[in-house]
């Protein structure tokens, strides 16, 4: 990108314009003794003096390498396909922004478009939008597009096994719109919650019931029967998902879901220390109008040539303003790019053995974890590629002796509630194959 500075004339004429003779003058009423202050600078090094230094730096960080990482709680480490990376630095998909002008951004518009097609597939939906900022904004955009149609019905009943963050940004959301916001409290024993759990609030007030499949702690509910309940009441079901356990596990949508979020940060996008990531946000058509976000549309010109749009745009806050459907205005174009490139480069076959290998990997960790003792699976029923055990040290001091040997341990859930102490989720994906667990499993015993 060519940079034009200002020349002489320009800053004369803007000097003029404000009334000081200098720039020198603009800085005029901050004291001297702040505009120079003694900087206690080391020596300045060259190029290559800087370059090994930030190495030495960089050095000190724990970075996880291919299957030396169980840690997920949200965030996962794939492999990342080295098309994604190709094709995403390209210039025109690096630098593009919102085609506001889709005229003359149909490449742009076009890769919205795949990538709109096939987390609606995924989701099992019928329509997705461009993305959001994250599994935690598209939850949370997710509960205010169900609400558009329950009309005067306020109570919103959250499980308590979806993500603490996520539900601490959907009740930042809600705060200012009058809701019954229903905290259900964690199950900790077993981290499933049951149909029972919602019974006591399905009502006449109840808007929306938010679950997470599967939930945060790694159990599978049952979608089906909470959506039946929930619908028999007059209620909305918003799922949270993941998107390579659906590689596997019957997609929300097709369980009776009526709005559907996803974190697809496992989808070719690195964990980054946390971000950016890209947020997914499905729903059934009759709720098209309601979505938030850019919706990409395919048409025909008027040579009967193929061409893509930005559709339904009265929604949006660069066309309506304080009515559009949400403040949101643009979303993760990038990181959408990077997902569809890496489900376009795995197809449905590869995108089925991503799962399955995560789900081979995680269930023989579990194994291997049973057999040391005083590690116990607290997880009760199925579960994908992450799960709970009680460990008998503290968490933090586990990871702690783990992460001398170069492993980086899973999520110390005491974080989310003083009751589990000593609980631990873990995680395994592809890239924890036998070896990466027979190693984790050697440091657990010699640690022990």
């Amino acid at each position: 990108m060519v940079f034009n500075p200002h020349t002489d004339a320009d800053r004369a004429r803007m000097l003029a314009s404000v009334g000081v003779d200098s720039v020198a003058d603009l800085f005029e009423p901050v004291s001297p003794r702040v505009r120079f202050p003694d900087l206690d600078l080391p020596p300045v090094l060259t190029e290559m003096e800087a370059t090994e230094r930030l190495g030495d730096l960089a050095d000190l960080n724990l970075a996880p390498k291919a299957g030396r990482s169980f840690l997920g709680a949200g965030a996962y480490h794939h492999f990342i396909p080295a098309t994604v990376d190709q094709i995403l630095r390209r210039g025109e998909f690096y630098t593009a922004y919102t085609p506001y002008q889709p005229e003359v951004a149909q490449g742009t518009m076009q890769v919205i478009y795949e990538f709109q097609s096939m987390v609606a597939a995924l989701l099992g939906l019928e329509v997705a939008n461009a993305s959001i900022y994250d599994g935690a904004t598209a939850l949370a955009e997710g509960v205010l597009v169900a609400m558009s149609s329950t009309k005067k019905r306020r109570k919103v009943v959250v499980s308590g096994t979806i993500h603490p963050a996520y539900r601490d940004v959907l009740e930042t959301y809600l705060s200012g719109e009058g809701v019954d916001f229903i905290d259900l409290p964690i199950p900790t024993r077993g981290f499933v919650e049951g149909l029972g759990e919602f019974t006591p609030h399905l009502d006449d007030d109840l808007a929306v019931a938010v679950i997470q499949y599967p939930n945060f702690f790694g159990g599978i509910e049952d979608v089906q029967a909470i959506a039946d309940a929930v619908h028999t009441a007059g209620g909305r079901l918003v799922v949270s998902t993941a998107p390579v356990p659906l590689g596997m596990l019957t997609p929300p949508g097709h369980l009776g879901a009526d709005v559907v979020t996803a974190e697809g940060q496992s989808l070719g996008v690195p964990p980054s220390f946390g971000g950016p990531f890209v947020g997914l946000l499905a729903a059934k058509k009759e709720y098209v109008r309601q979505m938030p976000g850019r919706l990409a549309g395919m048409t025909v010109d008027s040579e009967g040539q193929r061409g893509f749009v930005l559709t339904l745009q009265t929604r949006e806050q660069h066309i309506r303003r304080e009515k559009a459907t949400s403040n949101i205005c643009t979303n993760q174009g990038l990181m959408a790019t990077a997902a569809t490139v890496y489900m376009s480069s795995l197809g449905p076959v590869g995108f089925r053995e991503v799962a399955n290998r995560s789900y081979q990997n995680a269930h023989y960790l579990a194994t291997r974890l049973a057999e040391l003792p005083g590690y116990e699976v607290a997880l009760d029923g199925p579960f994908f590629h992450e799960f709970v055990i009680r460990t008998p040290d503290a968490v933090p001091a586990i990871n702690t002796r783990l992460a001398e040997r170069g492993i980086i341990g899973g999520y110390d859930l005491a974080e989310v509630h003083p009751d589990l102490d000593r609980h631990m989720l873990i995680c395994a994906t592809e890239l924890n194959g036998r070896r990466s667990v027979d190693a984790l499993i050697t440091a657990l015993s010699d640690a022990s």
